[in-house]
């Protein structure tokens, strides 16, 4: 199987609901990615996003002025970013492409991103729901704490200051303001809670022998994890930990022959500030119960960008723009934020409630 590599990244600034199409939001950072290319020579375009817009791929290659052979869309609800890029991954080291463009793009009031068929919740039908539910149960067998949740939404707000990208750049906050922010669905406060927003990020994937050829340093995709359990949330029988994410990171620690002490620098899925307890733990980072003592550590770069409660949740983006933040480190193109020395770098992505879970490792050898 041939290497894979990313040889460019771009993101555009998250924003609340503005009057632009899906189409327009979408462009920008492929405007920027096919300039620093030098070509439009591109064999596929993959679309990730949850719009309802049809034939959205293709429309994206026309105003592009890119003729790919192939042009898909995926849509995997906040999965669907990463499912994009293994796509690609799967076409270029198959030999089927030399080159494909993955760009994720959403509104923020896209219909798409309501699970509205999922009757197993009975009248808990939102996300936040599920974090409720992860939360108490966490507290309970573990003595996580609300602090603890509160620290999380502290640090990515704190990395998001640092990212003009960011929904909330330059707007940090503290213990108290989380602590004292609207209880949502308890012990879900609404600073634990991530916002959706307009946004649009893109990477290019590039076979080693084009990117050999490129100006820019490849990343390589080392390592991809998969796991669906299902699409509802009758699937979970334990709501302390994600089986999922645990065995997408199997395998794909098992793929890059990595173990979770090489990670250096680590985007974690936290729409909300539990899910990235629980992905420290998930993940092979801490001990099982121990994640709410792991979120002050200082080993690991986690989520440098602001992750998703600093950055905005844009949903069919968030997973392309957590890789392409990776991938910036890897490159030492982070400016800001960047996190020095990092070699290898982890990308943890999910949707609806843990259902679904990707796992990618990423490095520069």
């Amino acid at each position: 199987m041939r290497r894979v590599a990313i040889s460019a990244a771009a993101t555009s600034k998250f924003t609340k609901a503005i009057e632009r199409s899906i189409f327009d939001v979408a462009c920008e950072p492929c405007i920027e990615i096919l300039k620093s290319y030098g070509s439009k020579d591109v064999d596929a375009v993959l679309f990730s996003t949850c719009a309802t817009e049809q034939y959205g791929s293709t429309i994206i290659s026309e105003r592009l002025g890119v003729k790919p052979k192939m042009s898909q869309r995926v849509d995997n609800l906040c999965n669907s970013g990463t499912n994009a890029i293994a796509t690609a991954y799967s076409l270029i080291a198959s030999g089927l492409c030399e080159s494909a463009l993955v760009v994720g793009a959403e509104k923020a009031h896209s219909e798409g991103n309501r699970l509205v068929w999922d009757v197993t919740r009975g009248s808990f039908n939102f996300p936040v729901h599920w974090a409720s539910m992860f939360a108490r149960s966490h507290m309970r067998c573990f003595g996580t704490t609300e602090e603890q949740m509160a620290q999380v939404s502290v640090k990515n707000h704190k990395n998001a200051a640092k990212n003009k990208n960011a929904l909330f750049f330059q707007k940090p906050v503290t213990i108290k303001d989380v602590m004292e922010s609207k209880m949502i669905a308890e012990p879900v406060k609404l600073l634990d809670c991530s916002a959706p927003c307009d946004g649009a990020s893109a990477v290019l994937l590039l076979s080693e022998q084009r990117a050999k050829k490129a100006e820019n340093d490849p990343v390589w995709i080392k390592g991809i994890g998969q796991k669906t359990s299902g699409a509802s949330f009758a699937s979970m029988d334990d709501l302390t930990a994600l089986e999922t994410a645990k065995r997408a990171a199997r395998d794909a620690y098992e793929m890059a022959n990595v173990k979770p002490s090489q990670v250096d620098v680590a985007e974690l899925h936290d729409a909300f500030t539990i899910l990235e307890i629980m992905a420290y733990e998930d993940l092979g980072f801490a001990q099982k119960g121990k994640g709410g003592k792991f979120v002050e550590q200082q080993d690991i770069a986690i989520n440098p960008r602001g992750g998703i409660l600093g950055c905005g949740h844009p949903v069919g983006a968030t997973g392309v723009a957590q890789v392409a933040e990776i991938t910036l480190q890897l490159s030492g193109k982070a400016g800001k934020r960047q996190v020095k020395g990092c070699r290898t770098g982890l990308v943890h992505n999910l949707a609806a409630a843990g259902s679904s879970a990707t796992v990618m490792v990423l490095g520069i050898t």
